[in-house]
């Protein structure tokens, strides 16, 4: 495929409510979406989403529009590949991190090879797995911490996650706001089977924080979420091993080189794998192998994105490597009624389609000119 033009558009959609973690709150999707063109009418679409400010990544939202402005996209415009992997190569070469950045394209350019083909990203990037997608995937809910910090507020909200048919809660968890959270959500899962799970974002430290850590491990969760820092890998080893419940990575599983080390060190074997913190398409798919070979499970997270690099998130969540509920939820709980550019609905049993055609079939396009403007 010959990419014959780029285009860039700033994306912003105000979430209904703040979503709070350790680290920081988040008021807005606030994005980069990259629109590739070919020679023959063929487009496709990528967004680059990391937040404004450095509290989940060093990357941000400022560094990521400079990179793909002035470095990244320049290296694609103009230029033939055989396959999105070979895009995921060229933006590699001499640039180290800013993920972000590099998955705002390299997502476009497999967009662009399943509109070519004519057909969905999951079905894509199941191919070059060799397995089959799902048709729907299981949405789990995540929920930041409440901006009152009221115990009360989270029983409501959970309580109201599992009315909707949510098939797995996730709340945010850091010190101080663990144990009585881990509480309140109990208190709305009275009656159901449905798993708990906390996400700290690195929150923690080991050993100074064991008690806390001791405390959440008697919980009865299905895994606690990246408790301590990203490069923490050797710390996340050990705990893993002093722990009983299982330890989920998120932020540490950087790529398919941090996944292997991660292996050697016997690490955890829960991954959450989000594919524009590991770089794209390509490097998930690399991720997904090294999974295969060392029996780790999966699901697919989220920034959230919009509804356009959610598509790259719902075709992760399809793999049948992933076998826990994913954190790709509908658009009306970020962004409220018909506000999305690609409205994504769940069924009252929690699932989410999973779509066969490509991202512009999908796309509102009177409602993405009107949250977005040109930035070339």
């Amino acid at each position: 495929m010959r990419i014959a033009r780029v285009e860039l558009y700033a994306l912003e959609l105000p979430f209904t409510e703040p979503f709070i973690i350790s680290g920081g709150r988040i008021e807005a999707r606030r994005s980069v979406v990259v629109v590739l063109h070919d020679d023959e009418g063929h487009v496709g679409y990528g967004e680059a989403a990391p937040d404004e400010l450095p509290f989940y990544s060093e990357e941000t939202l400022a560094s990521a529009r400079h990179l793909i402005t002035h470095v990244l996209a320049p290296r694609v415009a103009g230029r033939a590949f055989d396959s999105p992997e070979m895009v995921d190569a060229a933006l590699r070469e001499n640039v180290r991190g800013n993920p972000f950045a590099r998955a705002g394209i390299e997502t476009a350019a497999w967009d662009l090879e399943a509109h070519r083909r004519g057909t969905g990203l999951a079905q894509l990037v199941a191919e070059r797995l060799g397995v089959v997608p799902a048709a729907r995937v299981v949405c789990g809910v995540a929920l930041g911490i409440p901006e009152d910090r009221q115990p009360d507020t989270l029983t409501r909200r959970v309580a109201d996650a599992l009315g909707h048919g949510y098939q797995r809660v996730k709340i945010k968890v850091a010190p101080g706001w663990d144990a009585v959270a881990v509480a309140a959500a109990r208190a709305g899962m009275v009656g159901t089977d449905v798993p708990l799970t906390v996400d700290a974002n690195g929150a923690y430290v080991w050993p100074e924080h064991e008690r806390a850590l001791r405390a959440l491990d008697d919980a009865g969760l299905l895994y606690i979420e990246q408790p301590l820092a990203p490069d923490e890998l050797v710390g996340h080893a050990r705990l893993a091993h002093a722990l009983q419940t299982p330890v989920c990575l998120d932020e540490t599983l950087r790529d398919a080189a941090a996944a292997r080390q991660v292996v050697a060190l016997d690490g955890p074997t829960v991954w959450n794998l989000k594919v524009h913190r590991v770089g794209g398409l390509s490097e998930a798919c690399r991720i997904v192998r090294v999974a295969a070979e060392c029996g780790a499970r999966l699901w697919a997270g989220t920034m959230p994105e919009s509804g356009i690099g959610s598509q790259a998130d719902i075709a992760v969540a399809a793999l049948p490597a992933c076998v826990y509920p994913s954190d790709v939820e509908p658009s009306a709980r970020w962004f409220g009624r018909s506000a999305d550019v690609i409205k994504l609905t769940m069924s009252k049993d929690g699932h989410i389609a999973v779509p066969g055609v490509s991202v512009g079939r999908l796309l509102d396009a009177g409602r993405f000119r009107s949250v977005t403007r040109g930035l070339q």
